[in-house]
């Protein structure tokens, strides 16, 4: 079968090309913003990709047609498809009729830390000997791809409260059906398509209706908009965790790096690893949990996590140059940029952190997180933020609103020759976007390396 997708560069749609792949399918694609690490991922699994949305490239006709939630009305491929009659479907059905039937799901949910989560879940499956089928929105750094079929029974997804398709205003992960299910935190996000936070939790709660009365929950216990979602209607057994002393199931950083897994009864899983960071325990608090739901001993899972190297673009090293390390972070919202910028604070201790953000997302662009983005910041030192194209309000009030002293930029050449001049070793650099800045942390290595050092 010739299955062509549109708006394939995007992680998910990255990753349903890739399963089709593997399932035996001739893939082709489209799309107009094609950067790493998906582009390198669909040219190393041979996947044709055309520029832009023309109608010719539905010439001659697939068999299927997998729409990508960017895609619109009006668009020539998007236009001629209708009008020929063409077989097409969304991302999220495609896979729900083509993979997920008949398998364990295990999703992974929240407004942050849901591709965390996810990879170190698969990760835990993996290490036991289950060979799971994955599909995540970044490329886990341990397998090296965003999706794969698996073996097992098990398949693990990223379920993400997005809308589906442009025919489809549904989330996507209601699609999925899982059995076990993590929801890590609910913040109001997507201001492009969600009206405000209560739209959001009636999403949450139709994917908790999709959830078995022998499934289960992994919620965190001090999140009131996940207990209000649950409180609209819950028939699953349900299980909380949190850093509170009182949560069933605790969450207790340990000195350096590693966390403790505190039991019900007083027991404790005591994990060392790689990450550092309270949000980052407690990603891999839930995704223990939700593996033992799958039958995985929690010292299995914790022997699983040490080994756990991480994901692509979340506090990703992308080189040091002069003593001066520089970091690529996916930031979307305030508070995954003061999470991460507070775990670097606590490995670092008093090493100097420069934050260089790219406001992109498009809540950012809306201006809804305007008064918090500046104080999200508060844990760097200095801070150089840059203006993308499309922006609705002045960004000025980061900087008047932001601890460290900051820097505002309208030309990427500009802030990075200032970051040249600025720098000096010892520094964190964390850039953060949820785009592709330019390949910013490309251009500023080879600058780095190019200048003599301060």
């Amino acid at each position: 079968m010739h299955i062509h997708i549109l708006g394939i560069c995007g992680t998910f749609m990255g990753g349903i090309a890739a399963l089709a792949k593997a399932a035996g399918h001739r893939v082709t694609g489209s799309d107009e913003n094609v950067y790493p690490p998906m582009s390198t991922q669909l040219e190393a699994l041979g996947i044709e990709l055309s520029e832009g949305f023309d109608a010719e490239q539905l010439e001659p006709a697939p068999d299927c047609v997998v729409v990508g939630n960017v895609m619109r009305r009006g668009l020539p491929v998007v236009e001629a498809m209708l009008d020929r009659g063409l077989n097409y479907t969304s991302g999220p059905e495609w896979l729900a009729r083509h993979v997920l039937a008949d398998r364990w799901v295990l999703a992974a949910a929240g407004t942050h830390g849901k591709t965390t989560t996810s990879s170190m879940l698969a990760w835990i499956l993996e290490h036991a000997g289950l060979q799971p089928g994955f599909l995540i929105g970044g490329v886990p750094v341990d397998f090296g791809s965003s999706a794969r079929l698996g073996s097992g029974p098990f398949f693990v997804v990223e379920a993400d409260e997005y809308d589906t398709a442009f025919f489809d205003k549904r989330s996507k992960f209601v699609h999925y059906r899982p059995r076990t299910v993590i929801l890590n935190n609910l913040e109001f996000d997507h201001a492009d398509i969600f009206a405000d936070l209560d739209a959001i939790k009636r999403q949450f709660h139709h994917l908790v209706r999709t959830v078995p009365g022998s499934g289960c929950i992994i919620s965190k216990m001090d999140d009131v908009n996940l207990e209000a979602v649950l409180e609209m209607g819950c028939w699953t057994p349900v299980e909380r965790f949190s850093a509170s002393a009182d949560a069933p199931w605790g969450c207790r950083l340990q000195p350096g790096r590693g966390f403790d897994l505190v039991h019900p009864d007083g027991g404790i899983t005591a994990v060392a690893w790689s990450l550092s960071g309270q949000h980052n325990a407690e990603n891999g608090v839930a995704a223990m949990l939700a593996a033992r739901h799958a039958g995985v001993p929690l010292e299995s899972a914790a022997a699983a996590l040490a080994s756990f190297r991480g994901v692509r673009r979340r506090m990703e090293l992308r080189g040091e140059v002069h003593g001066i390390r520089v970091y690529d972070d996916f930031a979307h919202h305030p508070t995954a940029i003061r999470m991460t910028l507070e775990g670097l604070r606590r490995e670092t201790g008093s090493a100097r952190i420069v934050a260089v953000l790219e406001p992109r997302s498009n809540t950012m662009r809306m201006g809804v997180h305007r008064e918090t983005l500046g104080p999200a910041l508060a844990a760097a030192d200095a801070a150089y933020v840059f203006t993308p194209p499309g922006l609705d309000w002045e960004i000025d009030i980061i900087a008047a609103q932001a601890q460290p002293p900051t820097q505002l930029f309208r030309d990427l050449g500009a802030l990075r020759e200032r970051l040249v001049s600025d720098l000096r070793a010892g520094d964190h650099v964390v850039i953060m976007s949820n785009g592709g800045f330019g390949d910013l942390h490309t251009s500023l290595l080879a600058a780095l390396e190019a200048a003599a050092p301060a």
